[in-house]
Parts: C-alpha cells; sequence; structure tokens
C-alpha cells in the first residue's frame, strides 16, 4: 500500500478534530492541527507496525471534510 486516507472533520461538541482511516479501522483525535497529525502517525504506526495488516504506507493523506448548512 502506498497510501492510506484519512477523512477529518471538526468535533463540534468538544472542539478539536477526529480523523477516520477509509477502509481501516482506525480512528484519532486530537486539539490541535498539530496534534492530529503526530496522532495520526502514531496510529498508522500501531496499526501496521507489525506487517499483520499489510505494509506500512508511504503516505498518509488528511481529506477535511466541512459542513455547512445554508437556510434555505
Amino acid at each position: 500500500m502506498s497510501e492510506i486516507i484519512f477523512e477529518v472533520v471538526e468535533d463540534e461538541m468538544e472542539g478539536g478534530y477526529v480523523a477516520t482511516a477509509l477502509g481501516h479501522a482506525i480512528v484519532t483525535e486530537g486539539g490541535t492541527l498539530e496534534e492530529l497529525r503526530s496522532m495520526v502517525r502514531d496510529a498508522v504506526q500501531c496499526h501496521f507496525g507489525d506487517g499483520s495488516v499489510g505494509l506500512m504506507p508511504k503516505v498518509i493523506r488528511l481529506h477535511f471534510v466541512r459542513d455547512e448548512v445554508l437556510a434555505a
């Protein structure tokens, strides 16, 4: 695997960010973007570290999702 993609959303209730890997059972969070990046790297290393679920990805992509509600 050369890349893993995380969907990132802002946690509106508690603040911070939540990142969920697409196609893998990895979810992590961080209070700031810097903390989130660190937590995502750590989670990927833990998930793929022993080699049992596949090769370590070379690239981690963060896809930021933002919802906006407009009055009709």
